[in-house]
């Protein structure tokens, strides 16, 4: 009995040696995101506010420039027929045409960008923002909210639809407005503001 009880220990202190490895990997990973006298833009759409909220957080951390991704159309009031037209829209590839834009989109060299979670993926206003600028050579850094469904396919849609850029491993995934750990995870990017 004492043999298998060992032999549990040494198998739990193995993974969680391995899981710490692949954690401390991620975080060196990180460090070549260059915030050094980085230019930095937050752009961020939201809908009931939970990611604006985060983006301010991050702004008021490292005191980027905040960009509200607006675009045309509106969702009705009422919460039923308001994720049926979303869901629609994600599943026909909708892309809004945006009515605000980034004047000079070349001198920022870090773009965090936040989205809802929606249908497990990013919003279609944030797929036009992805599609009518060049990132390419930039590092993106996604922030998600949710409503309980997690990260799920955000982040990898994000990385397929920013053409060229270097889209961070490590972006914030968070419920609803809650901001905690953002204060870390920044720290852990390598801002200190």
């Amino acid at each position: 009995m004492n043999k298998l009880i060992l032999f549990g220990m040494v198998v739990l202190s193995v993974l969680a040696f391995s899981g710490y490895k692949v954690w401390a990997q991620l975080r060196e990973e990180n460090k070549n995101v260059n915030t050094e006298n980085a230019k930095i833009l937050i752009a961020y759409y939201s809908y009931s506010g939970n990611t604006k909220e985060v983006a301010e957080a991050i702004h008021e951390k490292t005191g980027g420039d905040l960009f509200e991704i607006k675009t045309e159309g509106s969702y009705p009031d009422e919460y039923r027929p308001m994720t049926q037209q979303a869901k629609k829209e994600i599943q026909d590839g909708y892309r809004p045409k945006l009515t605000t834009s980034v004047a000079d989109i070349s001198k920022y060299d870090i773009v965090f960008v936040g989205s809802p979670n929606w249908w497990g993926t990013i919003t279609p206003q944030v797929s036009s923002f992805l599609e009518s600028y060049d990132l390419s050579g930039k590092t993106v850094i996604p922030f998600i909210t949710h409503g309980g469904g997690g990260v799920q396919n955000t982040v990898t849609d994000m990385t397929a639809q920013c053409k060229g850029c270097n889209v961070s491993k490590d972006g914030w995934v968070g419920y609803g407005s809650r901001t905690l750990g953002i204060s870390g995870w920044l720290e852990d990017l390598g801002f200190k503001k």
